[in-house]
């Protein structure tokens, strides 16, 4: 049975969320190279933030988050962004996160890291060719090749998220529940 947070839990859980889209929507804007931005490197752990909020308090709080999230993000990058990105970043979130959720709490009963892997693969992929095709088709930047370095470090850093996954989320709700 899922316990339902705390205000101050839901209230951080979204704070969480807006600052790590906030921080990519900014660091999007950065270039490393011609294959990769900053951006690409805070982006995964907006993931890991609903995946957490999922596992232990179920989709519907995971959703909430995400819209909290979102509205503050989004409201945040319409200032502090290009509109493109905003625009795009927003776009992309949803879809995603949404992804993410479904898919995640679909497969939260089998082995502790396969709904937050595959989770987090599928909505890496939806990401990544929302946020890119809304937020540089059509300018001279080299977002092609931005779009598939991105993608490369989410996947990447969606495995590597899987330590930090089952630290936080403890040894007790890491085995699956039977039923008797």
């Amino acid at each position: 049975m899922m316990r339902s947070p705390s205000l101050p839990q839901l209230a951080a859980a979204a704070l969480a969320m807006a600052a790590v889209v906030l921080a990519s929507n900014i660091l999007v804007q950065f270039p490393l190279n011609d294959w990769l931005t900053w951006g690409a490197i805070t982006y995964p752990v907006a993931f890991l933030v609903s995946e957490l909020v999922n596992r232990a308090h179920g989709p519907q709080q995971a959703r909430r988050v995400a819209w909290v999230g979102f509205a503050v993000a989004v409201a945040a990058s319409l200032v502090l962004a290009p509109v493109r990105i905003a625009i795009a970043s927003g776009t992309a979130f949803l879809f995603s996160q949404w992804l993410d959720i479904s898919v995640f709490d679909r497969l939260r009963h089998g082995t502790w890291w396969r709904a937050p892997l595959v989770a987090t693969l599928l909505a890496a992929v939806l990401d990544t060719a929302v946020f890119w095709s809304i937020a540089f088709a059509g300018t001279s930047d080299p977002w092609i090749t931005w779009a598939l370095g991105d993608l490369s470090v989410k996947l990447g850093l969606g495995v590597a998220l899987l330590l930090p996954f089952r630290l936080l989320i403890g040894r007790q709700q890491a085995t699956p529940h039977r039923a008797a």
